[in-house]
C-alpha cells in the first residue's frame, strides 16, 4: 500500500513537473514569436506602427530594453536621427524651478538600481536634473510638479540621456500636458473621471467609496508618475510604461480604477501586492 501512494506521488509530480515544462516551452516560444513581430514590424517600409502598439499593450510588454528604445521613439512619433544636443549647465541654475528639482532628484535615490556605487548615481542625478530643465527651458508652456522627476528617470535609464530628453519633451506636451498646466485645475479634472468609471464597473465599491469619504486623491502619485512613484520593481514600471506609451493619454486614470477594484478584491481575499500580481 505504502509503495501503491509513493508511486502515485511520484507521477503525480512527474505529471506536475511536465506541465510546467510545457507551459515553460510554450511562453518562451510566444516570446521568440513575438520577437520576430516586433523586428518584421520596425523593418517594415513604413514601420508598422500598429503592431508595436499590439506588442506594448499584449502581455509582456516589449520584453527588453533594447527593444525599448527602439519602439518608445516609434510610439512618440520621435526622429531618433534629430535628438537634442546634450544641454549646456551654464543657465540651469537660473530657471525657476532649478532649486525644487534639485530637492526632488537629490530625494530619488530608490529609482535607482539597487547596488548602483553613489558617484555612478550622482552621475546620473545630475543628468537627470540636465533633462528636466532643459525640456523646461525650451517648453515655457510646460511647468515643473513633483513627481515629474519619476518619470524623467524611468526614459533616462532606459534609452540615455540624449533620446530622453527627445521622448520626455514630446511625452510632455502630450500624455502628461495636462499636469503641466500652471494650477492642478485639469490634473484634477482627469482624476475625477475615477469614481464615474467605478461606478459603471463596480457600483458597491463605488458607493461605500462614497460614504467613506474617500475621495480621489489616493490616486494622484499613481496618475502624475505612471506609477512608478509606488511600484518598487523597476520591471513592472517599464511594463507599465509600454502599456501607456501606447495608449490613449487617459489610460493611467482608467488604470486607476482597475487597480482599486483589484486592491478591494485582494482585500477581501488577503491577497498581498495585487499591484504586482496586475502587471504582466
Amino acid at each position: 500500500m505504502r509503495k501503491g501512494k509513493k508511486h502515485q506521488h511520484n507521477t503525480g509530480s512527474q505529471v506536475n513537473g511536465n506541465g510546467s515544462v510545457k507551459r515553460q516551452g510554450e511562453q518562451e516560444s510566444r516570446k521568440k514569436q513575438k520577437l520576430v513581430e516586433i523586428h518584421q514590424a520596425l523593418n517594415s517600409d513604413p514601420v508598422d506602427i500598429e503592431t508595436l502598439h499590439t506588442a506594448a499593450i499584449s502581455e509582456g510588454g516589449l520584453l527588453t530594453d533594447e527593444i525599448r528604445r527602439k519602439v518608445w521613439p516609434k510610439l512618440l512619433s520621435v526622429n531618433v536621427y534629430n535628438l537634442p544636443t546634450k544641454p549646456l549647465k551654464d543657465d540651469r541654475e537660473k530657471h525657476k524651478d532649478y532649486n525644487q528639482v534639485l530637492m526632488d532628484v537629490r530625494r530619488s535615490m530608490r529609482r535607482f538600481p539597487k547596488g548602483m556605487r553613489a558617484d555612478q548615481r550622482e552621475v546620473l542625478q545630475e543628468q537627470m536634473i540636465d533633462i528636466i530643465l532643459d525640456v523646461l527651458q525650451r517648453n515655457p508652456q510646460l511647468h515643473y510638479y513633483q513627481g515629474y522627476h519619476d518619470i524623467v528617470v524611468t526614459f533616462q535609464l532606459v534609452v540615455g540621456e540624449r533620446m530622453a530628453i527627445a521622448l520626455v519633451e514630446t511625452l510632455s506636451n502630450h500624455h502628461l500636458r495636462d499636469f503641466m498646466d500652471p494650477t492642478m485645475d485639469s490634473t484634477k479634472h482627469i482624476l475625477n473621471y475615477l469614481m464615474p468609471i467605478l461606478e459603471e464597473v463596480d457600483p458597491e465599491l463605488h458607493h461605500f467609496m462614497l460614504r467613506a469619504e474617500v475621495g480621489t486623491i489616493f490616486a494622484l502619485s499613481w496618475l502624475i508618475t505612471w506609477y512608478g512613484h509606488v511600484l518598487s520593481e523597476f520591471r513592472h514600471v517599464l511594463r507599465l510604461y509600454d502599456f501607456f506609451l501606447a495608449s490613449h493619454p487617459l489610460m493611467a486614470i482608467y488604470f486607476a480604477a482597475v487597480l482599486k477594484i483589484i486592491h478591494n478584491e485582494a482585500e477581501e481575499e488577503l491577497t498581498p501586492n495585487p499591484v504586482c500580481c496586475f502587471v504582466v
